[in-house]
Formats: structure tokens, C-alpha cells, sequence
């Protein structure tokens, strides 16, 4: 499959596109939970939920990524735009967590989910580096 600068794109658009929508619809999912299962110890439960966080996000910039790349969005200008709309996603899910009864929103899971997605755009720019070699 071709885009419409004639580049061969790996993907189908319809897949980029319904992979990160349905990626974000699970985060919303659950957000949107009053409770998550914990794990045993107090400092064990938070060290995973924070990971689990920046893993999330992690991924999400990822699909952000080839999302913007099948509108021919490529380089720095991909890469910027799929940070600022994870962190806006990150922003939101935050807010969201205030109408929930028993979450509550917190700027320290906003800088873990942006930590989370810088780590993957780190990991990408070097994966560029190396494939363009």
C-alpha cells in the first residue's frame, strides 16, 4: 500500500487509526474504574501502577506516531505532535479521574505518563538512527 508521497506504508490506515483509538478507549476504560486490583505492599502497588502508567503512555505516543505518519506527517514534526497529543490525552485522563468516585487526578501521573512517552520517543529516534544507516 502506497501513501501519496509514494511511500510504502506497513500498515493499512484504517489499522493505525482503530489500533490508537482503541488503545486510548482502554486507558478511558480504565481510568473510569473506582478501583484497581492492587498488589500486596504498600510501595510494590505504587512502583507498578507508575510503570503501568508510563508503559501505557509509552505505547500511546507510539500509535500517535504511525497514526500522524499515515497522513504523511513524518521526522521531527511527527514526533512532536504525537508527544503533545499524548500529553494532552494524559491531561484529560487526569481530569477524568476527578468525576470518579474513589480516583482523584494527579499532576505526578501526568509527569509519569509524559516521562513514559518521552522514553518512546527517545527509543524511536535511536531506532531511526540505527535503520537509516
Amino acid at each position: 500500500m502506497m501513501n501519496d508521497k509514494g511511500l510504502i506504508l506497513k500498515y493499512p490506515i484504517w489499522l493505525t487509526w482503530a489500533t490508537l483509538i482503541a488503545w486510548m478507549s482502554l486507558i478511558f476504560f480504565l481510568s473510569h474504574q473506582s478501583t484497581l486490583p492492587s498488589a500486596p505492599g504498600g510501595l510494590l502497588d505504587t512502583i507498578f501502577k507508575k510503570l503501568a502508567h508510563a508503559l501505557a503512555y509509552a505505547v500511546l505516543m507510539g500509535l500517535w506516531r504511525l497514526a500522524l505518519n499515515s497522513l504523511g506527517l513524518y521526522g521531527a514534526k511527527n514526533l512532536l505532535l504525537a508527544l503533545i497529543f499524548t500529553l494532552l490525552y494524559a491531561i484529560s485522563d487526569e481530569w477524568h479521574q476527578t468525576f470518579i468516585p474513589g480516583r482523584n487526578g494527579q499532576l505526578a501521573d501526568v509527569l509519569v505518563d509524559f516521562s513514559g512517552a518521552l522514553l518512546a520517543l527517545i527509543v524511536i529516534r535511536r531506532f531511526n538512527r540505527k535503520s537509516s544507516i
